[in-house]
């Protein structure tokens, strides 16, 4: 690996040195993928094939620790940021060129709890996913009209699917979520907890 060349938030270049990735690299649990690495063009690709964006490193979060180290890793060096959850993003702005990609496409826990009636679900999740652990137990949520939409995007975007008309969006019925703040802090968020963060 050598000093690599990034986008920062301002929209100007700069060069991270080898040793700055190379720890940010094994803090990760996932992999981190820069260009020319195995793989890589395979993780920047999206459902929209016009979009053809190429960052400059790609984080493939197998967890909250690596979400909240890319986090920390990109505002100590003041890096363009983008989030990619289940990859369907139509105007492709889960990539960015030359910046992070804090991809948690590989995040794909889903927990149902039949006797409450509710499902928790990781950001990587797309709603063919999340549809056939809840059918399981005769349970659905208004999610996306595409089985290939990822559950996080089309949540946070407002959701209208198939049972939209009868139980409202997706995010009618978001009861709570885990988020990464911009300082890195992981917090639970709903009606009564830290209810301040959208």
């Amino acid at each position: 690996m050598t000093d690599l060349r990034v986008t920062t938030i301002r929209g100007t270049d700069m060069v991270l040195d080898e040793a700055a990735v190379q720890g940010f690299q094994t803090s990760l649990r996932g992999p981190l993928l820069c260009p020319g690495d195995a793989g890589y063009d395979e993780a920047r690709t999206v459902w929209n094939a016009n979009i053809d964006k190429r960052p400059a490193l790609l984080a493939r979060c197998a967890g909250v620790a690596d979400v909240i180290n890319a986090v920390n890793f990109a505002r100590t060096h003041h890096l363009l940021v983008s989030v990619r959850g289940g990859g369907h993003n139509i105007p492709g702005n889960c990539m960015c060129n030359g910046g992070l990609v804090i991809d948690l496409s590989r995040m794909k826990g889903i927990r149902v709890d039949p006797a409450r009636r509710t499902v928790r679900a990781e950001g990587g999740v797309k709603w063919g996913e999340f549809d056939h652990e809840t059918q399981a137990f005769g349970l659905a949520t208004p999610g996306g009209t595409d089985a290939d939409t990822g559950i996080a995007g089309l949540t946070l975007g407002g959701g209208i699917g198939w049972l939209s008309g009868r139980y409202g969006l997706a995010c009618d019925n978001l009861i709570a979520a885990d988020i990464v703040t911009a300082d890195g802090q992981l917090r639970h968020v709903s009606a009564s907890e830290h209810p301040e963060h959208p």
